[in-house]
């Protein structure tokens, strides 16, 4: 299927990336280190992280709406940001809303009788025909749709909340999800059926420790109390709290005009692009994989870029998947920009085995497809690994950027740096693939500065738009603590590291710094890099790029085998300049 609208033009120069709170304590301290002498012209977007609305999960991917969130961001940071002719670029997280939402509350509120009951997804509806009810009323799958479902987490997503009436609803729940129990009390229970005071607490008691042992409330054993069992766990219930982010229904009318007053409300913080977090769980259908279902998702996909474009916004979707489908070309061929989660592997496999084989060959594809791409090295989550697999055939995996053994040499030498690895599950709860690994990008380079200068050099002489995570700016190292403190999803707190004013001013007085941001300023403004990318040919362990514009020229020859670079830009209105590192 092809649509019918144009592709969408990214804008030139270079974008920062970062949370709200990860310079300093809020938006306005970075806002602040952008407005330095250090940081001038070197960065023409800023990419912010969705804790720059109300959330409360999944460091800001569970919005619980997304309105300005008052502890990190002011309405004054966005007019600074506007006074430096910095773009923005947000998240619309198309696939779920927090438990916390406002459509979320109403629903547990009044049930059948809210407004929002069909503003996400009733698990029980969706497979009522492709299904049988197990012993507690939730519907299963029939086993050949169950085992087509691809899963994020271990088990059948879903989330059970009480509903006014007492009964239990299971709602589709993809990512995470938390159901906790307040202590009860004497107070809670005294009055139910004349229990007395000591009764009361003797119920407590019961009830408390069931909890803790992580007992159904529907199999309570309330012993002579049993009476009371339904009045109990309705009186339970009051004081259970769900955390989680709940799919969205897109059958929904509300939904999509949901999604339109969100386009307009981050156009109007000052938003240029929208990536969209979570696109592909989307469509849902009985029998599908319900990740990234066609035709239906290309459906979606179009009509969001209807409602994008009326608000002057590039939208693009943001897809996970191995390199052997071709899902990245199909989504690039509909007109829209790609993330490029091939690249930051593609340079650690060209730095550590000294050959340029690989990265350039996607390089070539780039041009030759004409893919529109956003690159990163690091990000606010792991090193894309299983992006770069080919597929299954017969005869093994075939056709990828990097076959198995060199990906697994990738993994290795992250892992061996301290990197913690992401798999994806099956319905079964068993590990069917790696996904990707979460490090710094300068701890997965062995923590050494050449390799970290050369892998930003790459990056500022590839084509497409250069995304710069704060912390690898900063050369910022593994967070072992964060990580283990961080629980189930603690993997990604390793490379989320909050720096202060204080280590911000260190940093900058650091080489590796200072000569990033001589790169970075470079790609973001000279015009050399708005015309053709030449590739030169070299021996094997050597790269050699170049960009023409008319008269202007920026050179990039690096040493994958020393670690060494040589810079060199002229012409263009220019001063000639000449960067060498060794």
């Amino acid at each position: 299927m092809k649509v019918d609208s144009g592709s969408q033009t990214l804008p030139r120069g270079v974008m920062f990336n970062a949370y709200p709170d990860s310079i300093g304590r809020r938006l306005s301290d970075a806002v602040a280190l952008l407005k330095r002498p250090e940081l001038e012209n070197a960065f023409s977007l800023f990419y912010i992280l969705p804790t720059f609305f109300n959330s409360d999960l999944d460091r800001g991917f569970s919005v619980v709406d997304y309105d300005l969130n008052p502890d990190l961001v002011s309405p004054e940071d966005l007019d600074e940001l506007g006074k430096l002719a910095i773009l923005l670029k947000f998240d619309l997280v198309l696939n779920h809303l927090s438990v916390r939402s406002p459509q979320f509350q109403h629903l547990l509120q009044f049930g059948d009788a809210s407004d929002y009951k069909s503003f996400f997804v009733d698990w029980n509806e969706f497979w009522r025909h492709h299904g049988e009810p197990d012993v507690d009323g939730q519907m299963m799958p029939k086993p050949e749709y169950l085992k087509r479902l691809f899963m994020r987490k271990p088990g059948v997503p879903v989330l059970k909340v009480r509903f006014p009436d007492g009964s239990e609803r299971p709602y589709w729940n993809t990512f995470y999800q938390e159901k906790t129990y307040g202590e009860m009390t004497t107070e809670d229970f005294v009055g139910i059926g004349g229990l007395s005071e000591e009764e009361a607490g003797q119920l407590a008691e019961i009830v408390n420790r069931a909890v803790q042992l992580g007992v159904n409330l529907n199999d309570l054993d309330l012993h002579e109390y049993s009476q009371h069992k339904h009045s109990v766990i309705a009186v339970t219930e009051r004081k259970c709290q769900y955390l989680g982010q709940m799919d969205l229904n897109p059958r929904s009318d509300l939904v999509w005009a949901f999604y339109d007053d969100t386009l307009r409300k981050l156009r109007d913080y000052g938003a240029k692009i929208v990536r969209l977090d979570a696109f592909a769980y989307l469509h849902k259908e009985p029998g599908e994989a319900n990740f990234f279902n066609k035709p239906g998702t290309w459906d979606y996909l179009e009509r969001l870029r209807r409602i994008a474009e009326k608000y002057g916004l590039i939208v693009f979707p943001e897809i996970h998947a191995q390199y052997g489908t071709g899902l990245h070309e199909e989504v690039a061929e509909q007109g829209y920009p790609i993330y490029d989660f091939f690249f930051p592997g593609l340079v650690i496999d060209a730095i550590e085995r000294a050959t340029n084989e690989h990265l350039l060959r996607w390089i070539e594809e780039i041009q030759q497809k004409n893919l529109q791409t956003i690159n990163m090295l690091g990000c606010h989550d792991g090193i894309p690994v299983l992006d770069l697999r080919g597929c299954e055939t017969p005869g093994g995996i075939q056709g990828g950027l990097l076959g198995d053994e060199q990906i697994e040499a990738v993994i290795d030498r992250i892992t061996e740096r301290g990197g913690r690895v992401k798999n994806l599950y099956g319905p079964d709860g068993k590990k069917i693939a790696y996904y990707q690994v979460n490090a710094t990008f300068f701890s997965a380079l062995g923590e050494d500065e050449r390799k970290l200068r050369v892998a930003r050099a790459i990056q500022m002489f590839m084509p497409g738009l250069p995304q710069v995570w704060y912390l690898d700016l900063f050369a910022g190292k593994n967070d072992y603590a964060a990580a283990d403190a961080g629980g189930a999803g603690g993997h990604k707190e390793i490379n989320r590291t909050n720096l202060s004013i204080e280590e911000v001013e260190r940093g900058l007085e650091r080489r590796i710094v200072q000569d990033q941001l001589r790169l970075i300023r470079l790609r973001n403004n000279s015009p050399a890099f708005d015309g053709e990318l030449r590739i030169c040919r070299t021996d094997p362990h050597l790269l050699e790029l170049q960009w023409v514009n008319a008269d202007c020229r920026a050179t990039l020859q690096a040493d994958l085998r020393e670690h060494s670079l040589l810079v060199t830009h002229s012409g263009g209105g220019e001063d000639d300049l000449r960067m060498e590192y060794r």
